[in-house]
């Protein structure tokens, strides 16, 4: 069910369409995606489908945005277990991944009842990995050139976490459930 989190410093809620053009921003950066399964978007249209696709799924799949409402990202299950996240580069270092990834995962663990949280994540990419393992996630395995960025290989580092090894969600959030339309 659709709904929104809120946390001490960010607003979780569910895609609209005017989350577009900050979302292009962050989705063209190139800065942003450099551990993205996929190359910076080039035209709006890219992110427009995107977009569209993050409103039609019923995944908990979130737009970040701050208090006072600017859009500085997403965060969510895009497919159960696996979690995934991505900020705006002004937005990084502060805080705010752990802060919106942990009661995303504190969430699905507490009150959807999942009994994991996967992530792919590239070796390269030790902020990422640094933060998960912060929130419990444990490595599980790895691939070889498992996505092709262009003309690069990038590889894979597997992770894990349960409810037994998730350390997150020290920052308090509450849940509030979308309203029937």
């Amino acid at each position: 069910m659709p709904g929104t989190i809120t946390t001490e410093r960010l607003i979780l809620r569910p895609a609209r369409p005017s989350d577009l053009e900050p979302m292009h921003e962050i989705l063209s950066s190139a800065t942003a995606m450099a551990f993205w399964s996929t190359l910076p978007h080039v035209k709006m249209e890219e992110t427009r489908l995107w977009l569209e696709g993050m409103m039609a799924t019923r995944a908990d799949d979130f737009i970040v945005a701050t208090k006072d409402g600017r859009v500085i990202g997403k965060v969510g299950f895009w497919a159960d277990p696996e979690i995934g996240y991505i900020l705006h580069p002004n937005a990084q270092g502060r805080g705010y991944a752990h802060e919106a990834v942990s009661a995303v995962i504190d969430r699905a663990f507490r009150d959807r009842g999942l009994n994991e949280a996967t992530a792919d994540v590239d070796p390269n990419n030790t902020a990422s990995r640094r933060l998960l393992e912060r929130l419990g996630f444990y490595v599980t395995g790895s691939a070889t050139k498992t996505y092709l960025l262009g003309h690069v290989w990038a590889d894979s580092l597997y992770l894990r976490c349960t409810p037994e090894t998730f350390t997150g969600a020290k920052t308090p959030w509450t849940w509030r459930a979308a309203e029937p339309v």
